[in-house]
């Protein structure tokens, strides 16, 4: 068996098919949708189609359990705000491995956390939105996901 390798691809660029094959995937297992058939339905592509692209097409989120991610975020310097962005990340019940925290320049932190999302209650997609929509967070960046 040849060496699989992943790449990480704007949607934008891609036929909309392998759109379709992972909210195929997510009507499944949210259980909106009581089986394949059903699932394909509401999606708009054959069977054939989904299950041809099922075992190869997936999110960031989705994979083996165990999942290192590594993001920086930029932060207003303010008392609490790096305890506010770690008690979201508690409630997507992420598990945080490392924090670093640069000296903050211009009242700007640059900040470092890695953390493990096997027991995550939502996607990295999800999380990474979460902690973007703060008050005091200028940006939030995926830097490696294992």
């Amino acid at each position: 068996m040849t060496e699989r390798k992943f790449l990480i691809i704007d949607t934008a660029i891609l036929p909309d098919i392998y759109e379709k094959v992972l909210q195929t995937k997510e009507l499944l297992r949210t259980g909106k949708a009581r089986g394949v058939t059903e699932a394909t339905q509401m999606t708009g592509i054959s069977r054939s189609t989904y299950y041809k692209y099922k075992d190869f097409i997936s999110t960031p989120s989705e994979g083996s359990r165990g999942q290192k991610v590594t993001i920086t975020l930029l932060l207003d310097h303010t008392p609490g705000n790096l305890s506010h962005i770690l008690n979201i990340m508690a409630q997507c019940n992420v598990n945080i491995l490392t924090i670093n925290q640069d000296i903050p320049i211009n009242g700007i932190a640059n900040i470092s956390i890695t953390f493990d999302i096997s027991e995550a209650n939502m996607g990295i997609d999800e999380i990474l939105d979460e902690l973007r929509s703060q008050e005091g967070t200028s940006k939030v960046e995926l830097i490696a996901m294992e």
